[in-house]
């Protein structure tokens, strides 16, 4: 049987990230994308028709079917899981996340793996240059060279 804790560090680093998670989603326009050697995913979500769920007691965020986030215990202490799609990723801490802001909005960049997954919370709708956009926000913290995750800039 696994052990699983929550300690107070994790709580707090994880906690922390999960409210600015739920900053994010305070914006109108909410573009969430993933971007590995494959190419990139992009979806829009207006927060106006995605009810936005924010359970503090139970450190969860649940946006419509689309996205969610939630500190859970682990072994190493503690851990943030998002899932969107049919993507879940964990974050354990400091070093798998970095916070971008650019003149169209802010966002945080996940990584995990070859893979980074960005929530993009913009000032208002991107009507053109979307793709571009976003690839630019996820490039400040995230490098590809030859479909591979080279470098990544962690905030923290």
């Amino acid at each position: 049987m696994a052990v699983s804790n929550l300690d107070m560090h994790a709580l707090f680093v994880l906690g922390d990230l999960r409210a600015k998670l739920v900053k994010q989603f305070q914006s109108r326009f909410v573009y969430i994308t993933e971007q590995n050697a494959e190419g990139i995913y992009i979806a829009e979500i207006d927060t106006e028709s995605a009810l936005v769920v924010d359970d503090k007691p139970g450190l969860k965020l649940k946006v419509g079917d689309h996205f969610s986030a939630s500190v859970l215990p682990s072994r190493e202490g503690g851990k943030l899981e998002i899932r969107f799609r049919e993507i879940k990723l964990t974050v354990y801490g400091l070093g798998d996340y970095a916070f971008v802001t650019t003149a169209d909005g802010e966002a945080i960049v996940f990584k995990e793996g070859h893979s980074a997954v960005t929530v993009f919370a913009a000032h208002q709708q991107l009507q053109e240059g979307l793709t571009k956009t976003l690839k630019a926000v996820t490039g400040k913290a995230a490098k590809w060279r030859k479909g591979e995750l080279v470098t990544f800039k962690a905030s923290e």
